[in-house]
Order: C-alpha cells, then sequence, then structure tokens
C-alpha cells in the first residue's frame, strides 16, 4: 500500500462518522482561532497606543507625580510649577506648557446622561500641545480661562451619547450639577485598547478646580519642547527647574517623573506585549483540549475497528501501515479543524472586539496552523500505536 493509498484509506475513515469528526475539529477549530484572534486583539491593542501616542508628536514631555510618593517629604505638582517651566529664561528649549486635572462626572442634556471617565481641567496650550484639533466649533480662550467660564470642548464619544444627531455647539449640558456651555468638539481619535480616547470633555483649568477637583496639586503637566531634536536638553532643564522647587539633591528620589514619548510607548508598549503573551498563553490551552479530544475520539475509533484491523493484518499488511493510516487520520482531523480555524480569525478580525480592531499577522496564523497540524501528530501517537500493536489473533477474537 502507497502513501496515497494509505491517505485514501485515513480519508474513509474520517468521512464514516461525520458528526464525531466535525466535532473533534471543531475543538482545534476554537482553539486555532482563539489563539490567533487573541494575539490579534494585543497587538491591535499595541498599534492603538503607539498611534495614540504618536499622534501627540515627538517633541512632547509629560511630568506626573511618581509612584510611591518619592522622598518622605514629597511634594505635588503644582500651577505654579507650570509658570516656572513656562519661564523662558530658566527653560529655553521649552516652547509651551499646559498643567492639567482630571476627574470623572456625569453629564446630562435633555433627559440623556452619560458618565464621563475623563474630564480634564487645562489651558489653552493644551490643544496645541497634543495634537488635539477641534473639528467643530472652537477651543476656549486664555480671557475664559481667567475668568473662570464654564464652556467645555466635548469628546465625539460624548456627543454621541448626549446629543445623538444633534449639533451640540451652543447648547447646554450639566455636569455634576453644574452647567457648562458646549463651545466645540474634539476631532476622533479613536480608542487606545480599552480606552476610549473620544470619552473626554475638555474645560478651562480654573473652572474645573472651581467646580469639581478643588485648588491644589495637579495630575500631570504636559510640555512642548521647541523641536524633536531640543527634547532631551528640554526634558534636562525642565528637571533642573522641578529638582530646585522640589528640593530634590537625589534625582533618583525625585517626587516626580518626566517621561518622553519614546519611554511612554515603550513602557505602554512592554504593557500590551505582555498582555499579548498572556492571551495566547490562555488561547494556546483550548489548542491542547483539542488535542485530547482528537486522543479519546481516535482511541475509540481504534476500539470499533479493532477487528477489522485484525482481518488487515492478518492478510499481510505491516505495523508500519496501520500506524501510518491511524496517524493520517488523527492528522486529517487536525488540519481541517486548523484550515477552519484560519478562516474563522480571519472572517472575525475584521470586525471590531472589546473596541479593537485586531491586526493579524502572518507568524502567529503559521504557529497556531503548525501547532494544530503537530497535536495531530503528538496525540494521534497514541491511538496509532495502539492500533499497530493489536496481535491479529487477539484482534480476531474481539467482539
Amino acid at each position: 500500500m502507497n502513501a496515497w493509498e494509505v491517505v485514501r484509506y485515513a480519508a474513509g475513515g474520517v468521512a464514516v462518522n461525520k458528526l464525531r469528526s466535525a466535532l473533534t475539529m471543531l475543538g482545534i477549530l476554537i482553539g486555532v482561532a482563539s489563539v490567533i484572534l487573541l494575539v490579534g486583539v494585543g497587538n491591535g491593542a499595541s498599534k492603538q497606543v503607539q498611534d495614540s501616542l504618536q499622534a501627540l508628536g515627538t517633541n512632547t514631555l509629560t511630568v506626573s507625580p511618581a509612584r510611591g510618593g518619592g522622598t518622605a517629604g514629597a511634594r505635588p505638582l503644582t500651577t505654579q510649577d507650570a509658570e516656572a517651566l513656562a519661564d523662558a529664561t530658566a527653560v529655553p528649549d521649552v516652547a509651551a506648557v499646559a498643567p492639567l486635572v482630571q476627574a470623572p462626572g456625569t453629564a446630562t442634556a435633555d433627559g440623556a446622561s452619560h458618565e464621563i471617565p475623563q474630564i480634564v481641567g487645562t489651558r489653552p496650550q493644551w490643544f496645541s500641545i497634543t495634537n488635539s484639533a477641534v473639528a467643530q466649533g472652537r477651543a476656549f480662550t486664555e480671557d475664559e480661562l481667567a475668568q473662570g467660564r464654564k464652556v467645555v470642548v466635548l469628546g465625539r464619544s460624548v456627543v454621541s451619547e448626549l446629543f445623538p444627531g444633534a449639533d451640540p455647539v451652543g447648547r447646554q449640558i450639566m455636569v455634576q450639577g453644574v452647567p457648562f456651555e458646549v463651545i466645540g468638539v474634539l476631532k476622533p481619535k479613536g480608542t487606545a485598547g480599552a480606552q476610549d480616547a473620544d470619552d473626554t470633555a475638555i474645560a478651562p483649568l480654573t473652572t474645573i478646580q472651581a467646580t469639581l477637583t478643588g485648588y491644589g496639586e495637579v495630575s500631570q503637566i504636559v510640555v512642548q519642547a521647541r523641536s524633536a531634536d531640543l527634547l532631551g536638553s528640554a526634558q534636562a532643564q525642565v528637571s533642573a527647574v522641578l529638582n530646585a522647587r522640589h528640593h530634590i539633591t537625589d534625582p533618583a528620589q525625585a517626587d516626580y517623573r518626566v517621561l518622553n514619548q519614546a519611554q511612554l510607548l515603550e513602557t505602554r508598549t512592554e504593557t500590551t506585549r505582555t498582555f499579548t503573551v498572556l492571551l495566547g498563553a490562555v488561547a494556546a490551552i483550548s489548542l491542547l483540549v483539542g488535542g485530547i479530544g482528537i486522543t479519546n475520539i481516535m482511541l475509540v475509533t481504534v476500539t470499533e475497528r479493532i477487528r477489522e484491523i485484525g482481518i488487515r493484518k492478518a492478510i499481510g499488511a505491516p505495523r508500519g501501515v496501520i500506524l501510518s493510516q491511524f496517524l493520517v487520520e488523527a492528522t486529517l482531523l487536525s488540519v481541517g479543524g486548523g484550515l477552519l480555524g484560519v478562516t474563522a480569525a480571519l472572517v472575525a478580525s475584521r470586525f471590531t472586539l472589546a473596541g479593537v480592531e485586531p491586526v493579524l499577522t502572518s507568524g502567529p496564523i503559521a504557529l497556531a496552523f503548525g501547532v494544530s497540524v503537530l497535536i495531530g501528530l503528538v496525540f494521534g501517537s497514541l491511538p496509532a500505536s495502539r492500533a499497530a500493536g493489536l496481535r491479529p489473533i487477539e484482534a480476531l477474537r474481539h467482539e
């Protein structure tokens, strides 16, 4: 019996029990599709993080409080720190500075209500520093900041919830019971992983401090260098000014952090990479379960066909042919399930999953399919060896 006859005979064995074979392939399908899709979701989340950070520009610094509190006498970041960083004499390589405070809040309008996870209070320079363009209406001005005017620029997601199908500019919303006039709508930015960058509201710093957060410390200070080439010197100047203001003698014990875009990108990329590996590992468990299913089904198949095996061995079928037949049957099941799993993953990747558009690459697809084939060979070897090892006389006596 040549190789083609072995494959043809094995395919006939798979086709005999169509439902059982289909259910076995379903286990492999789910495992392969899960691995490909979950890795794709991780890659998509990483891409969104990179896009969102790169959209801020390559000459931006972010100053935030240090985790752990820094030194025992740690000082919070304040608007006075931001004003010091805007001093062209002390920091000549800095072009613009914008402190910001953040707080969640519930907004209502015309009977609709929406929980905004991030209401930002800042200065007008924030829009240019972070490349946050206004698609409708306008941004607030320095005069409105100085007067503490209750005006707000909304993200697209907030507009969709509060003013579906309507122009919000000129309308009024209530935020935590405080009336705000909508003067603009931000250009959509999309999502960054599970976080919707458009689910936000931007208002004057003085207004948010007076109504939501109170006066005192700020959450962050965003700083724009005069050019990408001056980012390193600007970061050094910012650190020098803050060290002097916060009485920091040991930079390792600073009560603040200054991160540039490259550092932010590296940190978040590492986080999403770990997230992707964990997702892939969880999905790989379902592939293992599918392999166990192949072993189980092939053992049942061998038991059902013991007499057939005995007759074939009695008329001269060698051990290698019997072994190859059942090994090929197991491999056909895993290959069929793998191909269907790849197809299902390619179809599902056209949809947004958990707010993320999956990004599929050839590597995970090839790896998942290759593992599915390997599973057929490995998990099919035990039933195949059992079939090949049967003694003809014992097989013929089996009832």
